[in-house]
């Protein structure tokens, strides 16, 4: 085989598989995976049956990869969105105002994060070690008491996911605004950032790319 076969075929090895993930990220948005079939997955990934186990051995592979990538691009949006500010606190902020907006700007991950529910706490990808990242760096810098880093993770994921169910309740864009601005001044108060500033940094103007 030449190697413009090879390449031909690898590339369409990579659309299949890119297909199958987006399929899973689809349904995972509005079903349990365990009611979805193999099947299901194929026809709305438009690619064969047989197709599947050319990528993946099981159905939970797919679903594990799909929620890999979903982490993954939504921990690249903060860290590009977080790249130019200095202050540990506004950073930290910033990617929990960021993330209680995706049922506004990213329907698809919010429904998603909603899925996932307390394993983002663990989760080796996305929000979980920038989070834990983030904690400590603001800790290190004096602006926040963070104490037990497992437990105040596992507090701010229940806090985030309780904001983005009520988002889910038809919501407005203006009260998913403000419902990520306060959610983002209550974690800092709890932190300890005075309540002044908690405000003020929870208001601030988001970066460009949020």
């Amino acid at each position: 085989m030449t190697d413009v076969a090879v390449s031909r075929l690898d590339r369409r090895k990579a659309r299949t598989r890119a297909s199958l993930v987006e399929a899973a990220r689809m349904l995972l948005a509005s079903r349990d995976p365990a009611e979805v079939s193999i099947q299901e997955i194929t026809d709305a990934a438009d690619v064969g049956f047989g197709s599947f186990y050319n990528h993946f051995h099981r159905k939970q592979d797919l679903f594990d990869a799909a929620v890999e990538e979903v982490l993954e691009e939504h921990g690249g949006m903060i860290d590009v969105a977080t790249a130019d500010i200095v202050d540990p606190a506004e950073v930290f902020a910033a990617a929990a105002r960021m993330t209680a907006r995706l049922p506004k700007t990213q329907p698809q991950m919010a429904k998603i994060f909603q899925r996932i529910g307390f394993d983002l706490v663990a989760a080796p990808h996305g929000l979980a070690p920038r989070a834990r990242r983030d904690l400590q760096g603001a800790e290190a810098a004096g602006r926040f008491t963070v104490g037990d880093l497992d437990v105040t993770l596992a507090c701010v994921a229940g806090a985030l996911l309780g904001v983005l169910h009520l988002a889910s309740t038809n919501a407005t864009h203006a009260a998913i605004d403000r419902a990520a601005d306060e959610l983002a001044a209550n974690l800092l108060r709890m932190f300890g950032v005075p309540a002044d500033e908690a405000t003020r940094i929870a208001h601030s103007r988001l970066p460009r790319a949020a």
